[in-house]
């Protein structure tokens, strides 16, 4: 844990961008070293130095390692997006999460399908001697050329196709 590692004689980085001087008891210094100084910066930005403090000062101290490391995620997501910040990259990860549910279960589909094919072909497949080919493709045969796996027939709900809203 930072909070329990020796501290250099160097400012810490929330102390050098508020140009003041780190006390040896700072509050930022175990969280925010001198050599992560973007780290900061983007907490800043987004909370402000008060409210970081505020935040860090009613946590508990075994957990103000996990509270920074959350504010400085939080603050990355803000930084990249200011209308949804983590709740955006979230529902954007379970949305490709239903797709892919969705694509597995067009595949399970498509197995399932030529397993039936296959168990109900002979050993050998018929040859039409008088198309001089096989009478059907086991492998392509036309039975997926329509839209027939939307989700609603997969039993997967995307409850996440539109962007998030705040009420």
């Amino acid at each position: 844990m930072r909070s329990q590692e020796p501290r250099s004689t160097s400012s810490c980085s929330a102390c050098k961008l508020l140009k003041r001087r780190c006390v040896p008891n700072c509050l930022f210094a175990p969280y925010f070293p001198s050599d992560e100084p973007k780290k900061f910066v983007k907490v800043h930005k987004v909370f402000g130095a008060s409210n970081v403090s505020k935040i860090l000062n009613e946590v508990v101290k075994e957990q103000r390692e996990d509270a920074v490391n959350t504010l400085v995620f939080e603050a990355e997501a803000r930084l990249k997006d200011p209308v949804y910040g983590c709740i955006g990259e979230i529902a954007s990860l379970q949305g490709k999460m239903a797709q892919l549910q969705h694509d597995l279960a067009v595949a399970k589909a498509r197995l399932a399908h030529c397993a039936v094919v296959k168990a109900s072909s002979t050993s050998l497949l018929p040859f039409d001697d008088q198309l001089g080919m096989f009478p059907f493709n086991p492998i392509y045969d036309g039975f997926f050329d329509q839209q027939v796996f939307d989700a609603d027939q997969t039993g997967i709900i995307n409850e996440f196709s539109e962007p998030p809203y705040l009420l």
